[in-house]
C-alpha cells in the first residue's frame, strides 16, 4: 500500500476482513458561482465599513481626541493585519471541520464550507472573551501597559505577521498546522526578544514571557491532541459495541450520500466543531485587536464603559476589602503614593518577586486609589480622558499581581484568598471586554476565511491520514471529541488547536478501526506540530527586533 493517495481516490471496505475496493472521493474542483463571489465581496466590504463606522463612533462617544492621520493609518493597518490573521485562520483551520462531511458525501463542498462559516460566525459572537485575554496575559507587562508606544506596535505587527507567514507556509504544503501554536509561539518569541533587547550588564532589564501562564497554555496545546487521538478511538470502539447498525461503519459508495439519519449525525458534528472553533480560535484575534485599540484610543477602549453604574458600590466595597488585606500583610510600613505604588508593583511583576511587605503596601495604595477614583467619578464609564490610562494601568497591575499571589499555596488565608479573587474578577470586568463590532469583524473574517483555500487541508484530512476511506462512524467520532474538547477548553480560557485535535482524532479512529495509518502524512503533521513553536518564536523575535528600529 503506498504512503500517499493521489487525486481523490481512497481505499475502503465494510470491515477489516472485507476485500478492499476503490472508492471515488468527492469532487473538489467545482467553480465558484458569480453570485457567491458577489456575496463574498459584499460581506467583506460591508464588514470593513461597519468596523470603521463603529470605531469612529466609539471614539466620538467617549470624547477621544481625534487621531492624527498617521496614527489613524497605523491603527487601520494594525486592525487589518489582525483581521487578516483570523481570515487565514479560517481557511487553514476550519477545513478540518468540513473534511468529514465532504468525504462522506453528507454535504456538497460548497454547502459545507458556507455552513461551517456560518457556525464559525455564531461561535465567535457568543464567545466569552476568556481565551482572548489568556493570550494577552502571556505578553510582557510593560508592553501591555504601553501598547500605544513604538515598542507596542512593533510587538503587535511582529507576532501577527509571523503567525500569518507560518500559517500560509504550512497551508501551501497542505499540512494541518495549528494557528494557535503559531500565535502562541509568536507571543513567546516577542517576549524573549523584548527581554534580550532590554537586558543590561547587571542582569536587570525588562520583563519577558509570563512563564507561569505560558506553561499552562503549552500544556493544553500538548495534551489536547493526545485527548483527541485516545478519546476518538475509545468513542469509536464504544459505538461499535453499543450501536450495531452496519451502515454506520461503512465508507461511502461512490457519490451516494449516507442514510438520512447518518447524514444528520455528521452534519450535527460538523456544526459542533465549527461552532466550537469559532468560540475558541476567534477569541485570539479579539484579544490582540483590543490591545491595538487600547494603545491607539485609550479613552474609548482602555476601560469597560459598558459597565452598569449599579455595579459601582460592589466594586468600591471589594476594593476597600482588598486594601485592608494588603495593609495587614504590609508589616506596618508606610503607604506610598499612587505613582510610587505603580512603579513598585510594575517592577515586582517583571521580577515575579511579589510576596514582600513593601509590595503589599504598594498594592494597598493602588487598591485605595482605584476605589477613590471610581467613587469620585461615580462609575467607570464616567472616568475622564485624562485619568483613563493611569486608572486602567493601576487596575491591570493590581489584577496581574493578585493573580500571581493567590496562586501560591498558603500565601493568604482562605477567606482572604476568596476576597482577593473576587477583587481580581471585578478588576477584569472593568478592563476586559469585547465590543460587539469587534466580535462581528472577527466573526466575518473567520467565516469568510472558511470559504477560501480550504481544499488543501481537506484532502489531507480526508485522504492522507488513514490507508482506507473515512467511514461515517469515524468521522462522527473524531468530530464529537473535537467539539467537546475545544468547547471545554473555552470554558477554562485555554487556547487549543482545532487542527491538531481533529486530525489526531481521525488518526485515532483509523488506529482503532484497524484501517492503518499513512505514516508519511502522520510524520509530516507531527513535524509541523514540533516545528511550529520554535519557528514562530524565531520569526516573531527577528521581526520584533527589526520593527523596533522602524518604530
Amino acid at each position: 500500500m503506498p504512503d500517499t493517495l493521489s487525486g481523490t481516490a481512497g481505499l475502503t471496505g465494510p470491515g477489516p476482513a472485507a476485500p478492499e475496493a476503490r472508492r471515488s472521493g468527492p469532487r473538489l474542483d467545482h467553480g465558484i458561482h458569480p453570485a457567491g463571489i458577489a456575496a463574498f465581496v459584499l460581506l467583506l466590504v460591508g464588514g470593513l465599513g461597519y468596523a470603521l463606522y463603529s470605531l469612529v463612533s466609539d471614539m466620538h462617544a467617549a470624547g477621544q481626541p481625534p487621531l492624527a492621520i498617521g496614527a489613524f493609518a497605523l491603527l487601520g493597518l494594525a486592525l487589518l493585519i489582525a483581521l487578516g490573521f483570523e481570515f487565514v485562520n479560517g481557511f487553514h483551520d476550519t477545513a478540518n471541520a468540513v473534511a468529514t462531511v465532504i468525504y462522506t458525501h453528507s454535504l456538497p463542498p460548497a454547502v459545507a464550507v458556507v455552513w461551517s462559516g456560518l457556525f464559525n460566525f455564531l461561535g465567535v459572537m457568543v464567545s466569552s472573551g476568556a481565551v482572548a485575554y489568556s493570550v494577552v496575559t502571556l505578553l510582557p507587562v510593560e508592553l501591555v501597559l504601553q501598547v500605544g508606544s513604538g515598542a507596542g506596535y512593533a510587538m503587535i505587527f511582529a507576532l501577527l505577521i509571523a503567525a500569518i507567514v507560518w500559517n500560509l507556509g504550512t497551508w501551501a504544503f497542505g499540512l494541518p498546522n495549528s494557528s494557535s501554536h503559531a500565535l502562541i509561539g509568536s507571543v513567546i518569541g516577542v517576549g524573549l526578544a523584548n527581554q534580550l533587547l532590554a537586558a543590561s550588564p547587571d542582569g536587570h532589564g525588562t520583563s519577558g514571557v509570563e512563564w507561569g501562564q505560558a506553561l499552562g497554555v503549552l500544556r493544553a496545546l500538548l495534551v489536547s491532541p493526545l485527548m483527541g487521538f485516545v478519546f476518538a478511538a475509545l468513542l469509536l470502539l464504544a459505538m461499535k459495541a453499543l450501536i450495531r447498525t452496519r451502515a454506520l461503519y461503512r465508507a461511502p459508495e461512490g457519490d451516494t450520500p449516507p442514510p438520512l439519519w447518518i447524514r444528520g449525525l455528521l452534519i450535527l458534528t460538523c456544526t459542533g466543531v465549527s461552532f466550537a472553533h469559532g468560540g475558541n480560535d476567534g477569541q485570539k484575534g479579539m484579544g490582540l485587536i483590543m490591545l491595538i485599540l487600547i494603545g491607539a484610543a485609550p479613552t474609548a477602549y482602555a476601560l469597560n464603559r459598558t459597565m452598569e453604574e449599579s455595579a459601582t458600590p460592589a466594586f468600591v466595597q471589594v476594593s476597600r476589602q482588598a486594601e485592608g488585606i494588603f495593609r495587614g500583610h504590609a508589616g506596618g510600613g508606610a503607604m506610598p503614593d499612587a505613582a510610587q505604588a505603580r512603579t513598585r508593583v510594575g517592577e515586582a511583576l517583571r521580577s515575579k518577586d511579589l510576596d514582600k511587605p513593601e509590595i503589599h503596601a504598594a498594592l494597598a495604595a493602588l487598591s485605595a486609589d482605584i476605589a477613590t477614583q471610581v467613587t469620585s467619578y461615580g462609575a467607570i464609564r464616567h472616568v475622564p480622558a485624562g485619568a483613563t490610562p493611569n486608572l486602567r494601568n493601576d487596575m491591570y497591575l493590581a489584577s496581574d499581581a493578585i493573580h500571581i499571589l493567590t496562586r501560591r499555596e498558603g500565601a493568604f488565608p482562605e477567606a482572604e484568598t476568596k476576597t482577593l479573587k473576587s477583587y481580581e474578577h471585578s478588576l477584569n470586568d472593568g478592563t476586559r471586554y469585547i465590543p460587539t463590532w469587534v466580535k462581528v469583524s472577527v466573526a466575518l473574517a473567520l467565516g469568510l476565511g472558511t470559504m477560501v483555500g480550504w481544499k488543501r487541508i481537506v484532502v489531507t484530512v480526508g485522504e492522507r491520514i488513514g490507508k482506507q476511506h473515512l467511514t461515517y462512524a469515524q468521522g462522527a467520532s473524531a468530530e464529537m471529541v473535537a467539539a467537546g474538547t475545544i468547547g471545554l477548553a473555552e470554558v477554562y480560557g485555554l487556547p487549543v488547536s482545532t487542527t491538531h485535535i481533529l486530525s489526531s482524532g481521525v488518526a485515532g479512529t483509523m488506529a482503532a478501526n484497524g484501517s492503518g495509518l499513512q505514516w508519511r502524512t502522520v510524520r509530516n503533521i507531527a513535524a509541523a506540530w514540533l516545528l511550529t513553536l520554535p519557528a514562530a518564536m524565531l520569526l516573531a523575535g527577528l521581526l520584533y527586533a527589526a520593527l523596533r528600529q522602524v518604530f
